[in-house]
């Protein structure tokens, strides 16, 4: 399974590689890659919430006996263990690959960081509709930009840090990483 994921990982990072060089002046291949493959991982956790709150919810509360949750909420619940999962392996395997921490470490952490966005998302959601009467999807459009600056900063020093003394160059592509041009 590892080998399929670093193989997928290549291929995709490769991808974005490709279209890097126009953007290169601006911003480092690591950001450029955080964004693609985020923007990849945040329009899946759009159209996955709005599926979920429109057709699986169908704009109704849920029930869960002990509790009741608005469909808003509930589709946030539903969504983001599916977008954790699809965005910790891309952050993993395509932008922040050469990270020396094992692996169970940055799932650790990067579970971390997504209880932090989770509380946000939550406390947003909350704002936005209930109290700004903003509809649901686009508050969680509004709330997801904010959080991604979150995200980014916490994966890159966090998450994901690389130790000091570790080799930054891609020995293989001889691409840049973590910043630091060849």
């Amino acid at each position: 399974m590892k080998n399929i994921c670093l193989s997928l990982a290549d291929l995709i990072r490769r991808i974005i590689d490709f279209f890097y060089p126009p953007f290169s002046k601006y911003m480092s291949l690591q950001f450029f890659r955080y964004g693609v493959t985020g923007a990849i991982n945040l329009v899946f956790d759009w159209v996955l919430y709005f599926v979920i709150y429109n057709f699986f919810l169908q704009q109704k509360m849920l029930n869960l006996g002990f509790v009741t949750l608005s469909s808003h909420i509930a589709a946030l619940a539903f969504k983001f263990p599916v977008v954790l999962l699809t965005g910790f392996l891309l952050q993993k395997y395509v932008t922040f690959s050469l990270s020396d921490l094992k692996g169970h470490v940055q799932l650790f952490r990067y579970l971390v960081v997504f209880l932090v966005n989770l509380t946000i998302n939550y406390l947003g959601l909350k704002l936005l509709v209930e109290y700004f009467h903003i509809y649901p999807t686009p508050s969680n459009m509004m709330i997801s930009v904010f959080t991604i600056f979150v995200s980014y900063f916490s994966q890159k020093h966090y998450t994901f840090r690389i130790s000091k003394g570790t080799q930054t160059i891609e020995p293989e592509s001889g691409t840049e990483y973590a910043g630091i041009k060849k």
